[in-house]
């Protein structure tokens, strides 16, 4: 098992950076080079600066029982396709029964703002919301390692 981030934008990589150091879990941030991020513990990777590189990379870097950190629902649904793990920054897993509908909420939103309309702006991160993460992932590596499938919950 290993924990890939789509580190571009995400709001918890100290919180990941942390737990995997815990568990001694290997961490890969993946980004691209339009942003710069340092890792104690995980390592760096690189990609081109292409719109969806970074994703295409974590789909092909990711296998069975990898965890993929992303906001990304195509990204999670590639990552669910190749029996790996996705969870949110916002601490839930992307369930296989579900992605289909997150797909499709996520193109009526890109239909809407081309056609002028506002979609709803994410709220601010609070503490609770990051101890909240914090707890999902732990729960989540905790899970894997004694091959118990959250998803029956």
């Amino acid at each position: 098992m290993r924990i890939l981030v789509d580190a571009d934008a995400c709001p918890v990589k100290q919180i990941i950076e942390e737990v995997a150091g815990e568990f001694e879990i290997e961490l890969l941030f993946v980004v691209n080079p339009h942003h710069h991020i340092e890792s104690r513990h995980g390592s760096i990777v690189l990609v081109d600066g292409g719109s969806q590189a970074v994703d295409l990379a974590l789909a092909n870097m990711a296998g069975s029982g990898d965890i993929v950190v992303t906001q990304d629902y195509g990204l999670a649904s590639m990552i669910i396709a190749r029996r790996g793990m996705a969870i949110h920054p916002d601490g839930w897993l992307y369930r296989p029964e579900r992605i289909d509908a997150l797909l499709m909420q996520r193109h009526l939103n890109a239909k809407a703002r081309k056609a002028g309309f506002r979609t709803a702006h994410a709220r601010r991160r609070a503490a609770k919301d990051n101890e909240y993460f914090r707890n999902k992932l732990r729960r989540l590596i905790e899970a894997h390692v004694s091959g118990q499938n959250l998803f029956d919950e």
